[in-house]
């Protein structure tokens, strides 16, 4: 691609993508498991950031909600750049603005600074991690990119239990005496390399007709998340202020006004920041409306087991992250296997994974019950590593469904939409799942709030198992 002084020249649509090679391919995949990594790594570390830098419990919260909030509000248009400038352009400056805000995070003097970093760090993720599926979609074709997208998704799922554990185990090395500090400062030598590795070895992709930035749809999305997601992730935590209740009232008008523009821009023959059309493809309506339960429980799931075993149980956060290594070393295995699984036998291969992943959670729920308040890691593993295997036959498979239909022209369109669908059910799980625990404890009990909300998640896997069946029986 060429520049000339007057007017951008773009690769037409027939002019062959650089491929994406082995080293190309782990360079986005690092980054993408970067960013999910960051969104949980924080969990078992929040009680050591509380106590040294003297913060309530809200402004916890917001340290979590301030970098999932950012991060999905600004997805959708990190995507829709990303087609219209370049898509290395924006995986590069994402990926520095990543490394440079976990920096920040790192060396944060107060909680306020600390959540005004990590909002900066949510904003630098929205812009890189976009392009990571748009550039698999437009440089890869046939089973080079079944197997692309099946290990994309595997890194996303591994990177939300690894996330935990590895939270854990930094926050008790205590290295060099950084204590939960290492948990962003272990980003700056990873950002480095994958910097040097992505500037030669990422082609560099956009559409073949770019199209501009929908003014009025992005700021419309993003009110419609902001009055969702920011009230019920610190609604409790604040004691639920008049403002919460305003803002979750405001949801379904903004949402409603979102959708009406973004219909009237299609109709009208405008680019739209999320085209009703791409939402017409069934393989990726339907996905779509699978990823929320799935996520939700998932993040929910991953926020109550870490509380629950820290406060509950008095373990410490090495032993709290480690009771989900089964579910990560099993999930990694299995993932292995879901692109031979799917050929044989298409995504009802989704749906055993429901049924597998309903029998962990239930396995999980009994030990909780019959073991607290002495829950140790043997009674957890048998349930945890089901979960894990069942969890990689859905995950990684559902991305390739939602994807296999987008045109190659709106890959960062379609990623986008994918990953803030995914990344706010994750930030609902926690404020729903996450609320619906703390909220019984005063009440039930500790094990009685963990075996009712674990009921809950459970109630989910079967709903996604429900919805699986709706997916097309074969992948594009």
């Amino acid at each position: 691609m060429t520049e000339t002084a007057t007017t951008p020249t773009v690769r037409s649509p027939a002019e062959p993508t650089a491929a994406l090679g082995g080293a190309g391919l782990f360079t986005v995949l690092l980054a993408a498991a970067l960013p999910l990594i960051d969104f949980f790594i924080v969990n078992v570390a929040l009680p050591t950031m509380g106590k040294d830098l003297h913060a309530s419990e809200a402004v916890l919260e917001l340290v979590v909600a301030g970098y999932g909030v950012a991060y999905a509000v600004l997805l959708v248009l990190g995507g829709r750049l990303g087609d219209l400038f370049g898509r290395r352009r924006l995986f590069l400056g994402g990926m520095a603005a990543f490394g440079l805000t976990s920096l920040a995070c790192g060396l944060a003097p107060s909680a306020w600074t600390l959540v005004a970093a990590r909002i900066a760090q949510g904003a630098a993720s929205a812009a890189m991690l976009p392009q990571v599926l748009a550039t698999i979609q437009a440089t890869t074709t046939g089973a080079r990119r079944a197997k692309a997208m099946s290990m994309y998704g595997a890194t996303a799922g591994l990177s939300m239990v690894v996330g935990q554990i590895l939270g854990g185990v930094l926050v008790a090395a205590n290295i060099a005496g950084t204590g939960w500090r290492s948990v962003f400062l272990v980003n700056v030598p990873v950002v480095v390399v994958g910097l040097v590795l992505a500037a030669r070895r990422v082609p560099d992709t956009r559409s073949p007709h770019p199209e501009p930035v929908d003014g009025p749809g992005t700021v419309l999305l993003a009110a419609s998340l902001l009055t969702l997601l920011l009230p019920l992730t610190e609604g409790r935590a604040a004691g639920w202020p008049l403002w919460t209740w305003l803002a979750l009232a405001a949801f379904p008008f903004v949402a409603g006004a979102f959708y009406a523009v973004e219909r009237r821009a299609d109709r009208l023959g405008r680019t739209p920041l999320v085209p009703p059309s791409l939402l017409a493809l069934a393989s990726l309506r339907r996905g779509l409306v699978m990823i929320v339960p799935f996520s939700i429980g998932f993040s929910g799931f991953m926020f109550v087991i870490a509380v629950a075993l820290q406060r509950g149980e008095g373990l410490g956060p090495v032993a709290a992250g480690m009771a989900l290594a089964p579910m990560a070393a099993v999930f990694f295995v299995v993932s292995l296997c879901g692109p031979r699984l799917v050929a044989r036998y298409g995504t009802r291969v989704v749906t055993a994974g429901g049924i597998v992943q309903f029998a962990g959670v239930a396995l999980i729920t009994l030990a909780a019950w019959r073991s607290w308040p002495h829950l140790g890691l043997l009674d957890l593993m048998p349930g945890a590593a089901l979960a894990g295997g069942g969890q990689a036959l859905q995950l990684p498979i559902l991305f390739r469904i939602i994807l296999s239909e987008v045109p190659a022209a709106r890959a960062g369109v379609g990623s986008g939409v994918m990953v803030t669908t995914q990344q706010s059910s994750l930030a609902l799980g926690v404020a729903t799942l996450g609320t619906l625990f703390l909220a019984l404890i005063p009440g039930l009990g500790m094990r009685d709030a963990l075996v009712t909300t674990l009921l809950v998640q459970a109630a989910g896997v079967i709903l996604t198992a429900g919805l699986s069946l709706r997916l097309p029986r074969t992948i594009v």
